[in-house]
């Protein structure tokens, strides 16, 4: 990986980080309405997987989706319009936090339905695998969306039919407040593949060059026509699983552990020591992400609210 590579890698992490943290200061100001389910501290994982894919290769996402998205390229200004409920938005102000979807570049939507990325991209990848276009789709899930019927259906059908998909379970130990040990016996999820032929891999979530390394070879693998791979990140999200819910469930010690091992700043200190940027690029990077994040605020701010009659437009039954 040449050195323009990994600066680009920890931008897009920042990108990530400066965004959340601006939702959730606007969300205590009471301007954003709804639910926000933040990425911040697990920045590594959307960007090392997204890394490795292609501008038309698929994704599909979560509720925690605004990582993935920016990862994937998505637009921040249309992304805030989004999440403020306006004309401009990615989804015209109907999708909100949990919705946000463009197929132009392969975000083929997050879903507040916990698993239901998983089917969604078994048939991308089926639809790849038929159409013969090299394409391959990545699902993100977390960890409680493994007890669920569709990760088994899904893994099973993408294994039976060989198909170009990698599925991507960002493990951060909670389902909800649930925490994942006292519903599940396994404590890796990826021995789970074993059930299904196809490999099983354990990542370090924290680590972005670790995570693009081990997605970059599932990948080809899918490419190749060798069929699916489950990779498990392990990861912790930094906020409680909603912005405003009381952080009861997890012990003060295990959240200041995890943040100790920061994706951003330890990404940031390996890259400054190794000599492949230094602290003006740093200052610089941090800069323009900061004015980026404040220009897509005020695009947002200034977009228009959708007419009343849009509401019942793009509806299927």
């Amino acid at each position: 990986m040449d050195n323009l590579k990994r600066t680009e890698l920890y931008k897009k992490m920042l990108r990530i980080r400066v965004f959340e943290q601006k939702v959730s200061e606007l969300f205590a100001k009471g301007e954003l309405d709804g639910f926000y389910h933040l990425y911040i501290g697990q920045e590594a994982v959307a960007v090392g997987c997204c890394a490795a894919l292609n501008k038309d290769d698929y994704i599909t996402s979560t509720h925690r989706g605004h990582g993935h998205v920016i990862a994937k390229g998505a637009d921040i200004c249309k992304m805030m319009a989004e999440i403020y409920g306006k004309k401009t938005g990615y989804c015209k102000g109907k999708g909100g936090s949990m919705h946000i979807a463009y197929p132009e570049l392969g975000i083929l939507g997050a879903n507040g339905i916990v698993g239901a990325g998983l089917p969604i991209a078994t048939g991308a990848a089926m639809s790849a695998k038929l159409q013969n276009n090299g394409r391959v789709a990545l699902c993100f899930f977390g960890d409680g969306a493994s007890n669920q019927g569709t990760f088994h259906e899904a893994i099973n059908i993408a294994s039976a039919f060989n198909l170009p998909v990698i599925f991507v379970c960002e493990n951060n130990l909670y389902g909800v407040g649930t925490r994942q040990t006292k519903v599940r016996k396994v404590e890796d999820i990826a021995i789970r593949a074993q059930a299904y032929d196809i490999p099983g891999v354990i990542v370090d979530g924290n680590d972005v060059e670790e995570v693009y390394n081990v997605v970059s070879q599932a990948v080809d693998r899918a490419r190749a026509k060798k069929g699916p791979t489950l990779i498990e990140c392990k990861t912790y999200r930094w906020h409680t699983h909603f912005e405003g819910e009381p952080d009861t469930y997890r012990p003060r010690e295990e959240v200041k552990e995890w943040i100790v091992k920061d994706p951003i700043q330890n990404y940031r200190e390996r890259l400054l020591q190794s000599g492949v940027i230094d602290i003006k690029i740093i200052n610089d990077i941090e800069k323009e992400v900061i004015a980026e994040i404040n220009r897509a605020v005020e695009f947002a701010k200034n977009s228009p609210m959708p007419d009343a009659i849009t509401a019942i437009e793009e509806v299927y039954a």
